[in-house]
């Protein structure tokens, strides 16, 4: 058995990312990346179980997924992994009411969530809401709770756009958990939960599954810390010093996802 199939043997599912593995985000809602739309079809067409992963914020899941079929993507809402969802779960079960800090076409994925007299905030992929006057405010009701709380959807540094790398919710939230002396809770990846909820709605075990991602830390780090596999592409946000990171190494890295999906209907579910 050569070195791909010793890697990839036993793969029964498949968790794909969105941004900068299907698509790169930017005006017009994006491009699909060469050969994504066909890889992902014939994925499909195969006895592996698949399933998309994301951190995507400054859209409701609704939207992403009419982006992606316009762009030829075979997709449907339910197969979606997504934190806004997964944040509005938690948020009732704990009796959470958040001041939100989000991007306005997310807004509506809390619409059932009761927003008065704030007990924590929650923050996501605001872009141009991150204004200092936003981002004070939500300081400011940290600062007033006994126990602050902060919810983040991702923890992200950056993520890459058509117009070139842009800063992601993570760099803003450090700066409330520096300012407030707090540590905030993710919802998303890299957070253990998420992907454990992804595996469970991909009927996999975690070693039975791969995740292929292009964010070295979020996507294969985070996959590999609840004992799945990972391949990273490089495309999206990868860098070359990704392949030198001094505490993740992915099982693999692949040009696209293209590569990927060849690999995987050569050696997997063997």
């Amino acid at each position: 058995m050569d070195a791909w199939g010793k890697r990839l043997a036993g793969v029964r599912g498949v968790l794909l990312d969105i941004s900068g593995v299907l698509l790169d985000c930017g005006d017009g809602g994006g491009v699909p990346i060469a050969g994504s739309v066909e890889a992902v079809a014939r994925l499909k067409q195969s006895r592996l179980k698949v399933r998309f992963c994301t951190n995507e914020s400054q859209k409701s899941r609704g939207r992403l997924v009419g982006l992606l079929r316009r762009l030829g993507f075979d997709i449907c809402e339910g197969e979606v992994t997504a934190p806004a969802p997964a944040a509005c779960l938690m948020l009732k079960e704990r009796g959470l009411r958040p001041h939100l800090l989000v991007h306005d076409a997310v807004r509506s994925e809390f619409d059932q969530v009761d927003t008065s007299n704030p007990n924590c905030v929650l923050i996501a992929d605001a872009v141009d809401g991150f204004s200092y006057q936003n981002v004070n405010k939500a300081f400011q009701v940290l600062m007033e709770l006994d126990k602050p709380v902060l919810i983040s959807l991702g923890n992200g540094r950056y993520y890459k756009q058509t117009s070139g790398l842009m800063l992601d919710v993570g760099a803003y939230m450090k700066a409330l958990e520096y300012a407030c002396g707090i540590k905030a809770e993710v919802v998303g990846k890299p957070a253990p939960e998420f992907f454990k909820s992804a595996l469970q709605e991909l009927g996999v075990q975690a070693h039975q599954a791969i995740m292929i991602g292009d964010d070295i830390v979020g996507d294969v780090g985070g996959a590999q810390r609840c004992g799945m596999r990972a391949l990273q592409v490089r495309t999206g946000k990868f860098r070359p010093s990704d392949e030198h990171h001094p505490e993740v190494k992915a099982d693999g890295y692949v040009d696209n996802l293209a590569e990927a999906v060849d690999l995987l209907l050569q050696h997997a579910d063997k």
